[in-house]
């Protein structure tokens, strides 16, 4: 189906391009295209506590510029947070705070890459990343297959015979769009492909703490120390997008490296507002609580999603439930996916987040 375009292709002037993705909230349609929070479950009076709570304390600290690698005592806390959450120790020395896994993928690229470098890239994966590599920092994409297990191995180690790319970039942790999860030794697999063929592995993990109950593999961020990690949080799937806070986790050396740029060096630490007031969340126990019931809230529209799907779909698609994150990725019989498609009101990003015409068949839905 020629509404499924190639990586290549970059149909980016469609409608759905004349505005910002991210706030298109159409009352009468379902975007399946994005990884967003329902806003019902926006944390409004937690945030209303915090900024409360961080004001009362008196100072200006958090209206000034910050320091660059961001504020100190938000990176202790963070720290300790991800620790708890990683069930790995995580270091404030390995922490660069930045406005959202999107802008850090950003930085990793104007720091890491140059114009014409060969990138890896998962497929299929989050389409608005793939803009950020192609479009904004003209990357040559190679696409590497995917299948239940995430990333297929031999098929990255087949790539390296033919590319030397300088970043590979993966969603490893219930994956935008599959919900697949790459299992631990393909992991150490790659780690060790990155290293032999000196690449940087991207990691996006900003869906790792979003389990439904059974944890999953370590996280890429506890290699950080190899100098072969660069991995992306973020609190917009664990506490609101709209704060614009995220973090890199690295080496201390790559880390200094992000400090270093000329933007954070012009404008300074990255988000010092809002790294303020997350701060006092995190301190104070609120984070926790607050991603506790996010876990349990999405964990019971995962269920509710299955049975549903078993009701009114049955034999005619095939999936697996998600064991975290947001998404539900079905694989459809025959024509069912075009008649869905032509009864619903779902709006999406047809093909972009894939780097072959592979998706004619396969349909997502966010949780």
């Amino acid at each position: 189906m020629d509404c499924w375009p190639t990586i290549t292709d970059h149909r980016w002037s469609t409608p759905m391009y004349d505005r910002s993705t991210q706030v298109d909230r159409s009352a009468d349609s379902i975007n399946f295209g994005i990884g967003q929070p329902d806003f019902a479950l926006l944390p409004h009076a937690l945030m209303s506590e915090v900024a409360a709570e961080r004001f009362a304390e008196g100072d200006t600290e958090l209206l000034n510029y910050g320091f660059p690698q961001g504020d100190g005592r938000f990176r202790w806390a963070l720290a300790e947070f991800l620790s708890r959450g990683y069930a790995t120790p995580v270091q404030p020395r390995q922490l660069m705070i930045t406005a959202g896994a999107s802008q850090a993928l950003n930085l990793v690229c104007t720091l890491f890459t140059r114009p014409g470098d060969t990138v890896f890239v998962e497929e299929p994966s989050y389409f608005l990343a793939l803009r950020i590599l192609q479009e904004d920092h003209r990357l040559n994409a190679v696409p590497i297959p995917t299948d239940e297990h995430g990333l297929v191995l031999p098929a990255v180690a087949e790539a390296l015979t033919r590319h030397r790319p300088v970043l590979l970039y993966t969603i490893p942790t219930y994956q935008n769009p599959t919900g697949r999860t790459l299992s631990h030794r393909r992991r150490q697999q790659l780690l060790a492909l990155a290293e032999e063929h000196d690449f940087h592995i991207v990691a996006d993990e900003v869906y790792h703490l979003l389990d439904f109950g059974s944890p999953p593999p370590a996280p890429f961020a506890a290699y950080a120390d190899s100098g072969r990690v660069l991995s992306l949080g973020s609190f917009s799937k664990i506490l609101a997008p709209g704060l614009r806070l995220g973090w890199v986790q690295t080496s201390e050396q790559q880390a200094r490296q992000f400090a270093d740029s000329g933007l954070v060096d012009s404008g300074g630490g990255l988000n010092q507002f809002t790294s303020n007031l997350v701060r006092v969340a995190l301190e104070g126990g609120g984070q926790k609580q607050y991603l506790d019931s996010l876990r349990r809230a999405y964990k019971q529209r995962v269920e509710a999603m299955d049975a549903a799907l078993h009701k009114h779909i049955g034999d005619r698609a095939a999936w697996t439930v998600p064991a975290g994150g947001f998404f539900f990725w079905l694989t459809c019989a025959g024509d069912f996916l075009a008649a869905a498609a032509n009864r619903s009101t779902a709006a999406g990003a047809p093909g972009q987040f894939n780097t072959t015409a592979l998706l004619d068949r396969e349909i997502k839905h966010m949780t």
